[in-house]
């Protein structure tokens, strides 16, 4: 059965309200929220972006059903991994068998800041994988030396773990990524790419769970919807590899001098009508997802969750 979601943006929402949206998703009936990873919001309109962990940790103790994961981690430039080991395995333990971690390569966006290099993509998978071996030698819970191609580390150990790991769930959005997802425990996608989860599942993923997230825009009528949309998330629609590649906010936002409304409502859902919705929801259904988290981009949360109450999930479910 498809479990849906909710995605609690942090580019565009302050820590506090993150924490209250997470328990709105829980009351509406979402069975899961995935937390955008970020370190600068996309463009400087969105104008927010907490730490993800501070936050994870105040959801925690103001939810009580709904399952959380970063939407996504990257482990491999600006964060070490063992500090995301650690991090992770803090929320696990407080959250009970409600915690996934997301791990993906990341943008350069994000992980510029310190002054490292920006890596090629199939070095940033490379790093990925060893990033992963790392939080998983350190969940065991022993003293831990690791002297990899990437990563350091000397003597550590995690002492405070959940009673059982949470599971690691890789971006993916090609084959080898899709490969390194099937190794572990789930994929997370943002396109409805029925290929991609056929390779998934042939790489060893059949039966393990798939998420994808779906963004949307709820308002009074679809031209609202559509003026929304371009002014709080025009990156949707720049192309190619530049969401990667683009190492500033002010740069997204001169990208997106050359995007209309019209673009971005081309790629996703801008809609005050269920049924267009629904009809997004089920493209991702019919990919083979089965698991579908919504991004209602704006500052009307609210009235998107009353929407989702009343006139899509009682009709999925």
């Amino acid at each position: 059965m498809i479990e849906l979601g909710y995605a609690l943006s942090s580019e565009e929402h302050p820590p506090n309200d993150l924490v209250a949206y997470a328990r709105r998703a829980e009351e509406a009936g979402f069975d899961f929220a995935m937390i955008s990873d970020h370190f600068h919001p996309w463009t400087d309109q969105q104008g927010q972006s907490p730490f993800v962990w501070g936050v994870l940790g105040a959801i925690a103790h103001t939810t009580e059903r709904l399952k959380v994961g970063t939407g996504v981690t990257c482990p491999i430039i600006r964060v070490h991994p063992a500090v995301v080991a650690h991090a992770a395995a803090t929320v696990a333990a407080m959250m009970s068998d409600r915690f996934m971690l997301g791990l993906g390569t990341g943008e350069n966006l994000n992980e510029h800041v310190l002054g490292d290099a920006w890596p090629a993509p199939d070095l940033r998978l490379e790093m990925l994988e060893e990033a992963i071996d790392v939080i998983e030698q350190l969940w065991r819970g022993e003293q831990t030396t690791h002297r990899g191609k990437h990563f350091t580390v000397e003597g550590a150990r995690i002492y405070t773990l959940p009673e059982r790991l949470p599971p690691i769930l890789v971006a993916a959005k090609g084959e080898k990524a899709a490969a390194l997802a099937a190794k572990h425990d789930g994929l997370v996608g943002t396109a409805p790419d029925k290929d991609l989860l056929q390779r998934f599942a042939g790489a060893g993923g059949k039966g393990k769970p798939t998420y994808g997230m779906l963004h949307v825009c709820w308002a009074a009528d679809d031209a609202t919807a559509k003026r929304i949309a371009r002014k709080w998330w025009p990156n949707s629609a720049v192309p190619g590899e530049l969401s990667v590649e683009l190492p500033l906010p002010k740069h997204f936002e001169q990208a997106a001098e050359l995007i209309d409304e019209e673009d971005v409502a081309k790629t996703f859902t801008c809609s005050a009508d269920p049924e267009a919705h629904l009809k997004a929801i089920r493209t991702y259904i019919e990919a083979g997802y089965d698991h579908v988290y919504v991004h209602q981009v704006g500052p009307d949360q609210e009235e998107f969750f009353r929407f989702y109450e009343r006139e899509v999930l009682p009709k999925l479910r």
